[in-house]
């Protein structure tokens, strides 16, 4: 008999490849993603570099526990429908996740041949090149519902969590509501994410697809204000709170509260609407527009990344980056700060401002070199001021970019009863994902903190299975009641 040519393992005489990035100096002067597509045969290629091996740890290390060894086997064989269709079972945004996930800390950072020394298989572009051709081939349909429940949910929050907890409701039959307090659904991947790591024509494409699946978007609608959560709860079934977590961290520091010196959302959200067309008022006077200035960002995750890479696309006369740590400390995506150092971005390490110095605006700021002492609670060494070490450096604009914590949310809901933690997230109870609130549920960033967008589908889906156990009880209960 003759056995079929072995299409996978073919680490050991293909090297791995990644999509071809754009010219540096083309992608500092506009938005556009950075990275090319694959080809067809590229895909296939890079694909059968798999090892398939008996314990995935590229699947045990997704959050979302993609079937990675299975889909790029699939790829691998050219049979790239159902390659997408195993993608998008474990996942509702596939084309958003091969974008932006930070894969070298998650699947291909534990990939068994980066392990040998052999490069990662580039999981990542291969997950988006089979979504993209997906949805060019129309394979991704609107739900279709053949009998609808009598029961509907709302979701408070159309980030990553509310829509994919949405999606997952939806397909149950469920009537499903969202809530949000922006004028467009995405939350976070709209107004948050810059266009060169995800272009917004990608986000639209995915809501609009839940909305041709029947699930409805009251778009500028702020709980607290339009609707109280208690009157929201006596409207639906049941109620899921994912509203995420936008409040910035701060520094509390002499001249904190000088001119040009702003949160990174506030810098973000400007540039974005910018580019979506809108008429931004803070941008069009200059005043959150980097053109022509010397800017500096603190911090080192990838919303830092996020801004000093924005910056330069607007043209600033410099970009430099203060982090506290050294560079193999830093939290954010190493393949993030690559591409910030090759866009021209100075990074300073071992750095942390200690006074913010000018008259009406700030003009420059002091700085204090750092050393690494003894590891913290993080299990990462503690930075310790070096004295006697301190220097300035000028600047125009600068964008602090610390973390965000949860806004207070039983306040601007009008629902005191409601439970949080010492840190201002949402308690849950964490088998039902149940708050103290019988039948109001909560995920994503307001229960676990600021993360990563995988972790918020992954929240989502989650919050769905409980809230459809939550609302067959309720069916039974119900059922019950009558009968009696």
């Amino acid at each position: 008999m003759i056995m079929a040519k072995e299409k996978m393992l073919k680490f050991t005489n293909i090297v791995q490849e990644t999509p071809d990035k754009r010219e540096t100096d083309r992608r500092r002067g506009d938005f556009h993603e950075i990275y090319k597509e694959y080809i067809n045969a590229k895909a296939q290629e890079q694909s059968s570099r798999c090892s398939q091996c008996g314990v995935p740890f590229c699947q045990v290390h997704c959050p979302l526990h993609n079937n990675i060894p299975d889909w790029l086997k699939l790829t691998a064989e050219g049979r790239l429908k159902e390659a997408y269709e195993l993608s998008q079972n474990t996942n509702n945004m596939p084309e958003v996740c091969g974008r932006i996930c930070p894969q070298d800390r998650l699947c291909e950072g534990n990939c068994v041949i980066e392990q040998s020394g052999h490069g990662t298989v580039t999981i990542g572009s291969v997950e988006k090149y089979i979504t993209e051709t997906a949805w060019k081939e129309g394979w991704i349909k609107p739900i279709k519902i053949k009998n609808e429940k009598r029961q509907s949910i709302g979701i408070i929050g159309a980030g990553p969590a509310g829509l994919a907890c949405a999606e997952e409701l939806r397909k149950s039959g469920f009537k499903v509501t969202i809530y949000d307090r922006y004028d467009r659904p995405g939350g976070l991947l709209i107004y948050g994410i810059p266009n060169f790591k995800l272009e917004k024509h990608v986000v639209e494409r995915r809501t609009k697809l839940l909305k041709d699946s029947g699930i409805i978007f009251k778009q500028n609608f702020e709980v607290g204000n339009n609707s109280s959560l208690k009157q929201l709860k006596e409207k639906h079934d049941a109620i899921l709170i994912a509203t995420g977590v936008y409040k910035p961290r701060e520094i509390d520091l002499p001249g904190n509260n000088l001119g040009n010196i702003f949160p990174a959302m506030d810098f973000l959200t400007a540039s974005n609407r910018k580019g979506l067309g809108d008429n931004v008022k803070m941008f069009d006077d200059g005043t959150l527009n980097a053109e022509g200035k010397d800017v500096i960002v603190i911090g080192g995750g990838d919303t830092a990344m996020d801004c000093v890479r924005t910056a330069v696309r607007q043209k600033a006369k410099s970009v430099k980056c203060l982090y506290r740590r050294d560079k193999e400390n830093m939290p954010g995506s190493a393949r993030e700060v690559n591409n910030a150092e090759e866009e021209g971005v100075k990074f300073i390490w071992l750095s942390s401002p200690k006074e913010f110095l000018g008259n009406s605006f700030v003009e420059s700021v002091n700085i204090d070199k750092m050393i690494l002492g003894k590891p913290d609670a993080s299990g990462r060494k503690k930075p310790e001021i070096q004295k006697g070490s301190e220097f300035k450096i000028k600047t125009d604009l600068v964008i602090k970019a610390l973390g965000f914590d949860p806004e207070d949310i039983p306040k601007l809901f009008g629902e005191y009863d409601l439970q949080v933690s010492r840190w201002g997230t949402i308690r849950i109870d964490l088998k039902t994902m149940q708050t103290n609130i019988n039948g109001v549920f909560a995920a994503g960033d307001i229960v676990r903190g600021a993360s990563l967008v995988v972790w918020a589908i992954r929240d989502g889906r989650d919050a769905a299975k409980q809230i459809e156990i939550f609302l067959k009880d309720k069916e039974k209960l119900n059922q019950i009641e009558k009968v009696a």
